[in-house]
């Protein structure tokens, strides 16, 4: 085991290269769960990095780097070479690599692999949800622990128990590790923390910040030609009170391998605001990402929180957590449910510019039998809300989900359809998904169960735009055909040109990282 002469190990937080499929963009923007972790490890005074091997450091040249690379796979990787990755982890003790979504599975592994080869003493821990439902894969490539629910305590017990020179894990809680080639599972051991004021503030210094805001494509926004990209993200909550079947949030109750980090849980009014006030006046942000599960899991505190984010001038964006059932109230009218005009109104006084509406289907059986039946489509003033929130100025898309194992054509149609009235109502821009069966989730448990997956399937399939399942009622062919020919046809000329000026095949050097320019802002 690697160490110095005192036990006090330097921590490495890494991000691996990104890898996209052919058309799609990059967006390197770094996860939530390093600042966070980051912040955990200060706490107990324990120096850490963090390296994003997609983007580099001050020390890297990214005219050198960041451009299209393929990989035998087919996949375009986008980042640093593998050498420069093995001569940054040199100097540490401890690497942590997050692995919150499939698409990064390939590169954390590669990531994993590169580093055991080249410095086998080093301790390896994986985490995020990812990694979490993977774990024995995760370590039969490479990682000496994965940790098994949320990190922050974890990684604190991580240091303690490697101060002590021992290296025993027996007394960490919510980890599997090995031990004389057996995996010991701790996931049971300790508690979830419910109040989430305990938490230490997310660093967000450690992050290579400025890189991002040069390279601009977090999360896909469509920037304003002169906006001042300045963006940070940030969680008022954890959990959500719906279990979908395609969110690994489903299977995260009490007793099960992550323990009960599903649960709605929140923090409280004044740590949102310390936490708001922090970015605009520590970090000059302006243009903030709401990464909530559920932020409206109690709609009165979300009321309360809008409110007072007014003053702050923000450019608001939310990425997971606001539903239909969020946006309507009940009604005794022609519809049970009409836009909530005060909350829209709200939502674009306080900062929202743009929002994404999650409608998922057309049908309300797919709604009910897969999407925790979380809204009521039929008994919905559908137009009714999306005039409301083009009277508020608010750009509006829109995302749907075709491609579920028990989905008929017609029912794929219907949902294209809606889609088709939705923007002839209004709706700026949608989005088509094919549903993606990802590990984690009840969904993937199903579909292995009933033999939509092969056993031996193929991660760096798992893509949104692909279709992954077989022996269902509409073949993966044809699913991509519809899906590709809806976006084609319902979205408008100018939002597929500004989408497919952000995907750049054979890139030309980028200038240095203070001149990037806004024609050049994503590459794949």
């Amino acid at each position: 085991m690697s160490k110095n002469n005192n036990n006090e190990p330097r921590v490495l937080l890494l991000y691996p290269p990104e890898q996209r499929w052919p058309g799609f963009m990059v967006k390197p923007n770094g996860s939530l769960a390093y600042p966070m972790l980051a912040a955990a490890l200060k706490e107990i005074d324990c120096y850490v990095e963090v390296y994003d091997a997609c983007v580099g450091n001050d020390d890297d040249d990214i005219n050198e780097f960041y451009k299209s690379t393929e990989l035998p796979t087919g996949l375009i990787r986008t980042g640093v070479s593998d050498e420069r990755i093995v001569e940054v982890i040199e100097d540490f003790d401890i690497i942590g690599i997050t692995s919150i979504f499939s698409a990064q599975e390939t590169m954390v592994l590669h990531s994993a692999k590169l580093i055991k080869e080249n410095y086998p003493d080093k301790l390896l821990i994986g985490g995020g949800g990812h990694a979490r439902w993977n774990a024995e894969k995760f370590m039969e490539n490479g990682f000496d622990m994965i940790a098994t629910s949320e990190g922050e305590e974890t990684i604190q017990e991580i240091i303690k128990a490697y101060r002590t020179g021992t290296y025993d894990w027996s007394n960490v809680p919510q980890i599997k590790y090995k031990k004389d080639n057996v995996i010991i599972n701790n996931s049971q051991q300790g508690k979830v923390i419910m109040n989430l004021d305990k938490l230490p503030f997310p660093d967000w210094k450690i992050l290579p910040l400025e890189r991002y805001w040069q390279i601009k494509p977090g999360h896909g926004v469509a920037w304003g030609e002169n906006e001042d990209v300045r963006y940070a993200a940030m969680m008022t909550s954890l959990g959500c009170p719906f279990k979908c079947t395609y969110c690994h949030i489903g299977k995260e109750l009490k007793g099960s391998l992550t323990q009960e980090i599903g649960r709605f849980r929140i923090k409280s009014d004044e740590r949102v605001m310390e936490e708001l006030k922090y970015l605009k006046n520590e970090l000059g942000v302006k243009q903030v990402f709401i990464e909530d599960d559920s932020i409206f899991g109690r709609k009165k505190r979300a009321i309360r929180l809008l409110e007072q984010m007014i003053e702050f001038g923000f450019r608001l964006m939310d990425i997971n957590g606001i539903n239909i059932i969020h946006l309507v109230k009940r009604s005794e009218g022609k519809f049970k449910y009409e836009p909530d005009l005060e909350v829209i109104e709200l939502m674009a006084r306080a900062g929202f510019s743009d929002f994404s509406f999650p409608f998922e289907s057309g049908n309300q059986r797919i709604i009910k039998r897969w999407c925790s039946g979380k809204w009521d489509l039929e008994n919905t003033n559908i137009p009714g809300l999306i005039k409301a929130f083009k009277d508020n100025n608010i750009k509006m898309h829109a995302n749907y989900m075709i491609g579920f194992p028990d989905e008929t054509l017609d029912e794929v149609n219907t949902t294209i359809e809606f889609a088709r009235k939705n923007a002839e109502l209004g709706v700026d821009t949608s989005g088509f998904f094919i549903v993606m069966p990802l590990p984690g989730t009840e969904l993937f448990d199903y579909c292995m169960e009933k033999g939509h997956l092969p056993k031996d399937f193929d991660i760096d399939r798992m893509s949104w735009r692909k279709a992954n399942m077989k022996n269902i009622l509409v073949s993966p062919e044809k699913l991509e055909e519809i899906r590709d020919k809806a976006w084609e046809e319902i979205n408008s000329p100018s939002w597929k040109k500004n989408r497919r000026d952000l995907i750049v095949a054979d890139p030309k050097a980028l200038p240095a990282p203070k001149e990037l320019s806004d024609e050049l802002n994503v590459i794949t």
